[in-house]
């Protein structure tokens, strides 16, 4: 997320903006009544995976939530931790592809919050994933109001996290772009998992990687929840922070777990010194089976209008 600075002479700060790809941002309406809500994210949908004795939404407890699990033990794995890395991306591989197979709709809330933690800013955007009847995918935009943000905007880099970062799918292709570690064992809620820690080798032009933390089933060898930052290689005039934030996976049809919340609720500081309280959320819903045999690409934007 990069930073512009604006001189405000009866307040003395700085107004931050990252440079967006949607003229969206100019606008400056009235807030809509969702972004004036005040509380804490709401829960994730039912059948994911959340730490075990998770405390409740608040101050205190999302900063606890920011950091490591206290919950892992070092029991030692059932496998071979090599043959466990294998088996879970190879794992992955076959979810990216039965993944492709499936529409669904995507909900993405971004919020600035005050200095009191209420909404004072918002972009949302609500698209469904669908195909054409030839079969190729496409992102179709169903909501997108007027953002009302005033200290941050999207950056492209945003809009690749939300499209890669958030909903990790380590395949074995990825794999050696990271080092991964074992961590150790953890329950969560009623799933055993193992814990990786993942990061990656380097950094490369163009290309976001997560930093942070994977819990695999110890039974599927799927991944279930995804916690961390994105990263990648800034330009030195770029002033970008990314929030910490949370995925999680679940169960789809009996076999494969698939993203449905990914939420965050984090300060980015940037390099001007200012500092923003940001809170957002992505639900994956309404996933159905379009067909096994199809063949697609990355979704591409279209008119709504025009689908």
């Amino acid at each position: 997320m990069s930073v512009d600075i604006f001189e405000i002479a009866e307040k003395k700060r700085r107004k931050i903006t990252m440079s967006t790809v949607l003229t969206l941002a100019c606008a400056v309406l009235a807030l809509p009544l969702a972004a004036q809500q005040r509380g804490p994210l709401p829960p994730p949908p039912p059948g994911t995976v959340v730490p075990s004795g998770a405390p409740a939404d608040s101050e205190k407890a999302n900063a606890s939530r920011q950091e490591m699990s206290s919950h892992i033990t070092n029991e030692p794995p059932a496998l071979p931790i090599e043959q466990i890395i294998q088996k879970f991306t190879q794992h992955e591989e076959e979810f990216r592809k039965e993944r492709d197979n499936f529409t669904y709709t995507q909900i993405f809330v971004f919020q600035e919050l005050d200095e009191d933690g209420r909404p004072d800013g918002e972009y949302r955007l609500t698209s469904d994933i669908l195909f054409t009847p030839a079969g190729k995918r496409y992102e179709k935009v169903i909501e997108a109001p007027a953002p009302t943000l005033k200290r941050i905007s999207m950056s492209q880099q945003d809009f690749d996290d939300i499209e890669k970062v958030w909903p990790l799918v380590l395949t074995p292709d990825e794999l050696p772009k990271y080092d991964v570690k074992y961590v150790g064992r953890e329950q969560v809620d009623e799933v055993g998992t193992y814990v990786f820690d993942i990061a990656p080798k380097r950094l490369e032009k163009k290309l976001r990687y997560l930093e942070g933390r994977i819990w695999v089933d110890d039974k599927d060898l799927q991944i279930v929840k995804t916690r961390g930052k994105a990263t990648g290689l800034l330009k030195k005039k770029e002033d970008q922070a990314f929030p910490t934030f949370e995925t999680f996976r679940e169960n789809i049809e009996g076999h494969y777990w698939f993203p449905t919340y990914t939420r965050a609720d984090d300060i980015l500081h940037f390099k001007s010194g200012q500092d923003v309280h940001i809170r957002l959320s992505v639900r994956y819903q309404n996933y159905k089976r379009f067909g096994s045999t199809i063949k697609i690409g990355k979704a591409t934007q279209v008119d709504p209008e025009k689908p």
